[in-house]
């Protein structure tokens, strides 16, 4: 009489490369067309961007609210990214938080956080891993600052935080594309009044993350 034997364990299963390459592409036009058009463009109209069937994105995201979250993790991801880059160079700390703040405005993280509301779940993991990594490494690359005499101490990481998103987002009735050119050169005169010796005292004080989101 034949012996069972213990079937041999499976494998884990592992997304093909082709299959990580087509989540990339999904991402990455959802990025673009909710920073062009808001979080309602039509998924069928992201599929065409990415250059996928409609299966494909609900194949990975099984609706909206799971691929908005997806994107806002992943530019939040990449902005936490440009503060640890920030950390790592060794020399003018000023400079350092500077190059932060442009690359920060490059991703339209600011286009992206009104999202974030309603009926969306603010408190998921993904999204507040996400959110709590970006706050410390900000609150990092500006202490470094301060350390060396050159942020002015009467700023926190909320106010940091809260001018730069108005500042890279498109003014209202504005073309999103037209409104791009000035970012950069309004982030630095926002840059340039964060410098230490500091020339007047700011009313109030400064706002931290609890206060900001709790706005």
């Amino acid at each position: 009489m034949p012996t069972a034997t213990t079937p041999a364990p499976r494998k884990a299963h592992r997304p093909r490369a082709d299959a990580l390459r087509n989540r990339e592409r999904i991402v990455t036009a959802a990025r673009e067309m909710f920073v062009e058009h808001g979080p309602d463009v039509p998924l069928d109209e992201i599929a065409r961007r990415a250059g996928v069937g409609n299966a494909t994105v609900y194949r990975n995201f099984p609706d909206r609210e799971a691929l908005v979250r997806e994107v806002v993790c992943s530019v939040m991801d990449r902005t936490a990214e440009a503060a640890e880059a920030a950390l790592a160079e060794t020399g003018d700390a000023f400079a350092a938080l500077e190059h932060f703040v442009h690359t920060a405005a490059d991703e339209r993280i600011s286009a992206l956080c009104p999202m974030i509301s309603g009926t969306f779940d603010q408190h998921h993991p993904d999204l507040e891993a996400s959110r709590e990594r970006v706050e410390e490494l900000v609150e990092e690359v500006m202490g470094r600052a301060k350390a060396a005499g050159q942020l002015r101490p009467d700023v926190g990481v909320g106010d940091l935080l809260i001018v730069a998103a108005q500042l890279s987002r498109p003014p209202a009735g504005t073309d999103c594309l037209r409104g791009d050119r000035f970012v950069h050169r309004h982030l630095q005169l926002f840059l340039d009044g964060l410098r230490a010796p500091a020339r007047s005292a700011l009313p109030g004080a400064a706002v931290t993350m609890k206060e900001l989101r709790a706005c």
